[in-house]
């Protein structure tokens, strides 16, 4: 493992940034053809660790959070949704959509790394909320998607029992808080360089050719 590049992405399911970073992140790897040479791991980023069981409408959500006004959040939206076809990925936002609590799927995530599977679930969440109009704060949509991935979903689903996953979840999320991270994606390289936001494939592709030639791969 030690010879590999390491990833770690700080990120959260309902962030579309963050989406958009991955998938651009992926192009990149993809591209140049070094699947094989890095390795990932996703770390736990609640955009809003205080939302309430029933969640918020997102157009509600981002005028109260962020003060942006329903033609610049359509804009947002637009333009979101051509990025995301670009990199192959469906935005499907919807009068009705619900920003939600995502401490449960960060729990199973953590579940997911322990069995090999935690990019592929994920993209599972991920696509469950932005592409399929799903609920990921729900049991059933959790369940479905462990599921789908291939785990143990009564196994991943008795995790969300335990005060101890739940704790080392918010631990965790401390850890990269007092590390300076309070946006994200933030994405870090061999633990020692980062990058914020959804950079371009160009700049993903420039940050691993130099880690490829520090380490000789």
């Amino acid at each position: 493992m030690s010879d590999k590049i390491k990833i770690d992405i700080v990120s959260d399911v309902v962030c579309p940034w963050c989406t958009i970073g991955y998938k651009r992140l992926e192009k990149a790897i993809s591209e140049m053809g070094i699947q094989d040479k890095v390795e990932i791991e996703w770390h736990p980023f609640e955009l809003n660790p205080n939302m309430p069981v029933e969640g918020e409408n997102v157009q509600e959500h981002i005028a109260n959070k962020y003060g942006a006004s329903l033609e610049d959040q359509k804009r947002s939206q637009k333009n979101m949704t051509e990025v995301g076809a670009e990199l192959g990925f469906k935005f499907d936002y919807f009068e009705e959509m619900r920003m939600v609590n995502t401490r449960d799927a960060h729990i199973l995530l953590e579940y997911a790394k322990e069995n090999g599977k935690q990019t592929d679930l994920k993209m599972r969440l991920v696509e469950s909320f932005f592409s399929e109009r799903k609920d990921v704060s729900t049991k059933e949509t959790l369940k479905l998607a462990l599921q789908e991935v291939g785990l143990n979903e009564n196994e991943g689903m008795a995790r969300l029992e335990s005060d101890d996953a739940r704790s080392q979840v918010q631990s965790k999320e401390e850890y990269w808080k007092n590390l300076g991270v309070n946006s994200v994606p933030t994405i870090v390289f061999n633990q020692k360089s980062a990058v914020t936001g959804a950079q371009p494939v160009a700049v993903f592709k420039e940050v691993l050719t130099e880690l490829l030639q520090e380490k000789n791969l």
